[in-house]
Order: structure tokens, then C-alpha cells, then sequence
């Protein structure tokens, strides 16, 4: 028969194994997101669409599929498979567009700049907002008018530039995500809905939301553009039973600025 001190021991080892597996983990996931982070730029160039008739010549059911897509959309730009590509996907297609938009640049600026004090008064930390939010509009501001005499083309190089820049890039998606947080907070009534089990939303934020690397579902499309105001189409390609691939917007019923294109667990950039 065992004693107390055996089974305590028991459960120490037990204990201390279930921990050095985690770190194991923990450790190995940290090195596939380094060589991801070393091998792929944040946003890449623009690609025909033919490249995904390629990318699955010998699978049939995405080769239909990647078919009815070019029949719909002219190219594809990629994004890093880290888990932030939803909100790196929807900045950078949304801020190109506002290259050639003062009009929008000009209502999006005006939410962008009142969204700080937004999130201080629900309840964000103050400093960790303010230094996010600071870089965010610095961003922002290259999509603005510009005093220089730069072509189209250039301007467009340098928003590429900044997106592949590590530290500007990973600060638009920290602050993407607190916008996103934010909204969800305070519409807490309307989205717990959407929130399986029991766990409430500020929970959810905590541990879905604001963190880097958490892929993004449903729930964080609709709250971030009904926040900024901002309509999104996802188009998916899935192995689902259609030959067509299936297009959603969020919000439903709005004019979609941004188009991604969504495959299991990625987004991409998609123009039309």
C-alpha cells in the first residue's frame, strides 16, 4: 500500500514533467515563429492570381476553387502566417487605399486620433495606450497627404517599407487589437453571444484579443470594422463542397473597402 509521502512524490515528478513539456512546447513554438519571422516579410509584393493555380496544381478541389477567384480578383498579397495576419492583412490593404482617399484618410484620421482616450476611459492603461496609439497615427500619417511631390508608385513603396518594418508593423497590430478589445468591451452585451462556454468577454479579450499570435475568427472581423467603420469582405477558399469560393462582408450589408481572402487558419490581401 502507498504512503502519503509516495504519492506526494509521485504527483511532484508528475507535476514537474507536465511543466518541462510545456516549456518544450512553449520553446519549440518560439522557434517556429523566429524561422516564419526570418524567412517571410510581414506583407509581401502583389502576385498574379495564377500563383494559387500553381500553389495547387495537384489538388483539385483548391485548383477549381482558385479558378473562380481569378475569374473575381486580378492579385493577392501576402501576409506572414503568424497569427497577426487578420489585423496586419486589413491595416495594410485599408491604409493603401487611403493613399489615394484624402476624404476617407481624413474621417479615418479623426477616429483613429479619438480612439486613445476611447480606450483610457474604458479602462486601458493609459501610458501602454498612448505609446501604441502615438506610433499607430506616425503610420498612419504616411498614407495621409504628403507635402512631398512623390508618385503613386513610391508612395506606395514606402507604406510597404514601413509594414516590413518589425517594430512599426507589430505596434499598428498591438493597437489593431486593443481597438478591437475595445469595442468588444462595450458592446459586451451584444457579443457575449458569439462567445462559447461560459467565459465572459472581457476574458475573452484578454486571452484571444489583445495578445500577439491569437488567429482571429468571426467575432473579431465584426468588432473591429464596426469600430472604425470600415466594411470587410472574406472570401473563402475551403474544401468545402462548391467549385465557387463564398464571400462574406462584415458588417453585414455594408460597401467593402478591404478584401481578404481567407484560407484555414490565414488571411491574405485580395484586389479586385
Amino acid at each position: 500500500m502507498e504512503t502519503q509521502a509516495e504519492n506526494q512524490t509521485e504527483e511532484t515528478v508528475n507535476n514537474k514533467s507536465n511543466v518541462n513539456q510545456d516549456e518544450l512546447i512553449i520553446q519549440q513554438q518560439r522557434q517556429i515563429e523566429k524561422e516564419i519571422s526570418e524567412s517571410t516579410p510581414c506583407v509581401g509584393s502583389k502576385e498574379d492570381l495564377s500563383a494559387l493555380e500553381s500553389e495547387y496544381a495537384e489538388d483539385q478541389i483548391y485548383l477549381a476553387k482558385a479558378a473562380d477567384l481569378k475569374k473575381k480578383y486580378k492579385s493577392v498579397r501576402r501576409t506572414r502566417p503568424d497569427g497577426n495576419c487578420f489585423f496586419r492583412a486589413f491595416s495594410y490593404a485599408y491604409m493603401e487605399q487611403l493613399l489615394d482617399d484624402p476624404t476617407e484618410f481624413k474621417r479615418f484620421h479623426e477616429i483613429a486620433a479619438k480612439s486613445k482616450d476611447d480606450l483610457v476611459d474604458l479602462g486601458f492603461p493609459k501610458f501602454t495606450v498612448e505609446d501604441f496609439h502615438e506610433t499607430f497615427m506616425d503610420v498612419l500619417k504616411s498614407a495621409g497627404p504628403s507635402e512631398e511631390e512623390l508618385k503613386m508608385e513610391d508612395r506606395i513603396s514606402k507604406l510597404h517599407g514601413i509594414f516590413n518594418e518589425q517594430g512599426y508593423s507589430d505596434y499598428v497590430v498591438v493597437y489593431l487589437r486593443l481597438i478591437t478589445s475595445g469595442q468588444l468591451q462595450k458592446e459586451a452585451e451584444f457579443y457575449q453571444n458569439f462567445i462559447e462556454g461560459d467565459r465572459g468577454v472581457k476574458d475573452f479579450c484578454h486571452h484571444e484579443v489583445e495578445p500577439m499570435y491569437k488567429e482571429s475568427d468571426h467575432i473579431h472581423i465584426i468588432a473591429l470594422s464596426s469600430a472604425l467603420g470600415v466594411g470587410v469582405r472574406v472570401v473563402y477558399m475551403d474544401r468545402g463542397v462548391e467549385s465557387e469560393v463564398i464571400a462574406h462582408d462584415f458588417p453585414d450589408g455594408c460597401q467593402p473597402r478591404v478584401n481578404l481572402l481567407y484560407r484555414p487558419g490565414h488571411y491574405d490581401i485580395l484586389y479586385p
